[in-house]
């Protein structure tokens, strides 16, 4: 390719990753979906993918926010640590400055700053920025109070909790359902893998950033977006396979402690 012919991206889309204390590494994981459909991942692979869809391809700037300095690191489940690149008062991360801000799940039961709360119900104030909470963000989400009388998901196990925590909002639990949900520009979904679904679900929605072509090659390379938005399992199945797992590890208990 000549430098004359090159494909350049038309656009950028501005991503931050928020993540003001220890949270799963697999809910954070979801944002690799959003980088593998940008045109510096997409073109890269060529000739694999063909310039006609990279060439539609946004090119993607992650930014890795917490209350830490720039270049420190915070650590993540399974022994893990990531780099951050952005304090939460640097100014290419304030309200207006983002296109999407994910909220990936922490300790539910966290205590958080007004600092953090205020950052994060400023970025959802900003008309144009979209906010996704993987399972137990909607913690974090609910007590910035940005989850007011919307339709929200959250982990299945914790609907109840999160009903009770946050009374106050009237927010519409429909977690028990539905891996993820939109409302607005707030989007929500269940418990760690479910990020990918909800990623996916909000490439697919809005080919004004991943037009369907990049979406589409994004989620097939990565093989997500496969599985439906309700899930498979009701309710009561999903808590009787609980309660079940629970038993057995009970029984087994018992019996290593009689052979003891």
């Amino acid at each position: 390719m000549t430098p004359s012919s090159q494909s350049f991206p038309s656009k950028t889309i501005h991503i931050g990753v928020f993540i003001p204390a220890f949270v799963q590494f697999l809910d954070l994981a979801s944002v690799d979906i959003f980088a593998s459909g940008s045109h510096e991942y997409l073109s890269a692979l060529s000739p694999l993918v063909p310039e006609a869809v990279y060439s539609q391809a946004p090119s993607v700037k992650i930014y890795y926010i917490s209350t830490s300095e720039p270049s420190t690191t915070l650590s993540l489940t399974a022994s893990a640590s990531i780099l951050i690149t952005h304090h939460l008062s640097s100014p290419e991360v304030q309200p207006g400055k983002l296109d999407i801000v994910l909220v990936p799940g922490p300790d539910p039961n966290t205590v958080w700053d007004k600092q953090v709360t205020d950052w994060l119900s400023g970025q959802a104030l900003h008309e144009g920025t979209d906010i996704l909470s993987v399972c137990t963000g909607m913690y974090l989400c609910g007590t910035a109070g940005i989850i007011r009388g919307k339709k929200v998901c959250g982990p299945r196990g914790l609907q109840s909790d999160l009903k009770k925590k946050f009374a106050d909002q009237e927010a519409e639990w429909v977690g028990d359902e539905l891996r993820w949900v939109q409302d607005g520009a707030f989007w929500s979904c269940g418990g760690v893998t479910n990020g990918n679904d909800l990623v996916a679900a909000y490439m697919r929605a809005n080919p004004d950033k991943f037009p369907g072509p990049v979406a589409e090659f994004a989620t097939m390379l990565t093989e997500t977006g496969d599985r439906p938005q309700k899930y498979e399992v009701g309710k009561v199945a999903f808590t009787l396979g609980v309660i079940w797992q629970v038993l057995k590890a009970v029984v087994m208990g018992f019996g290593k402690g009689k052979k003891e």
